[in-house]
């Protein structure tokens, strides 16, 4: 054994042995840590296995070591498919809106909530808007479809105004911003608290300051409140990002119809299609890996822009 080795070999023990006595010292800490491993393991790396059916014509009687390989066809299957544009529309569009609208809502409930100087109303105020978050989405598309229809309450309300009484969730022009509308009533207060906790961390002392030079609420807004809220509010929208074409389809299946499926039908709409209900389970895979790999690209773009023009990201 030449002297390099030696070095080597001398290194390695080392580390191992710094290993072992670092695993005697935070042995609790390590058989914390070992479920949250065993889950990751189990249910997010174990299945990527799985991925190998996007390049089979896989059959569940064959398995994937027995499917036969088929290359990139699914892939241009899918490009080929004269609706795979519409759902691709149909996907970013209902993302956009929701990006758009619901994204700043939180943050406007949370500057709203953190005026409120009454301790008793400003509890009532987020205990009720946080109550529909925990509406579970069923329910939720039963209360829409009941309100939305010919003679619901909100029709009833628009006919006051001279609209005419019909179903809204029949409407291709309506579904969007229903959608929308919904979404961000349901989540609105559940989400304003990561922005309260951060208002809170926000020293009272520069608004104390600002009071004595003069400056107003939208002063103080202005010049602490959002600088003091830009950390949480690049992370949460970088994260937005990473997951911006993930549209829930349990909700769009409960509300959408054959009148609306041109505005409606979405990736997550034509995978549980193709994969559950057509059982072509490869396709449907596909389908599925280009979502997450366009996911991954906003994520990786956002972070990069937020840190060239923002001076901070995700990582």
């Amino acid at each position: 054994m030449n002297h390099d080795q030696s070095i080597i070999k001398k290194r390695d023990m080392t580390l191992a042995t710094r290993i072992a006595n670092d695993f005697q010292i935070n042995k609790t800490k390590y058989l914390m840590v070992l479920p949250i491993i065993i889950y990751f393991v189990l249910f997010a790396y174990r299945p990527m296995y799985g991925l190998l059916m996007v390049f089979q014509n896989f059959s569940p009687r064959l398995g994937i070591a027995g499917s036969e390989w088929i290359g990139l066809a699914n892939f241009e299957r899918f490009f080929s498919d004269p609706s795979a544009w519409r759902i691709v529309r149909n996907t970013f569009n209902i993302s956009f809106w929701t990006l758009v609208f619901g994204f700043p809502a939180p943050i406007l409930l949370a500057l709203l909530i953190n005026e409120i100087r009454n301790k008793i109303f400003r509890r009532v105020v987020q205990t009720i808007s946080y109550m529909p978050y925990f509406i579970s989405t069923v329910v939720l598309c039963s209360l829409i479809r009941f309100f939305t229809q010919s003679d619901g309450l909100i029709p009833e309300i628009l006919s006051i105004f001279g609209f005419e009484k019909t179903n809204l969730l029949a409407n291709p022009n309506a579904f969007v911003p229903i959608y929308v509308i919904s979404g961000i009533w349901q989540t609105i207060g559940w989400d304003s608290i990561i922005y309260l906790a951060a208002l809170s961390g926000i020293d009272q002392e520069q608004y104390e300051a600002a009071k004595i030079d003069g400056a107003g609420k939208i002063q103080q807004i202005k010049n602490i409140t959002l600088p003091g809220l830009k950390p949480t509010i690049l992370i949460l929208f970088i994260l937005r990002m990473g997951s911006l074409l993930n549209i829930g389809f349990e909700k769009i299946l409960l509300l959408y119809s054959p009148a609306t499926y041109s505005v409606a039908d979405v990736i997550s709409t034509y995978v549980y299609r193709m994969g559950i209900l057509n059982a072509d389970y490869s396709y449907a895979s596909a389908i599925g890996l280009l979502n997450t790999l366009v996911n991954v690209v906003l994520l990786i773009v956002t972070n990069r822009l937020s840190k060239k023009f923002a001076g901070s990201g995700l990582f």
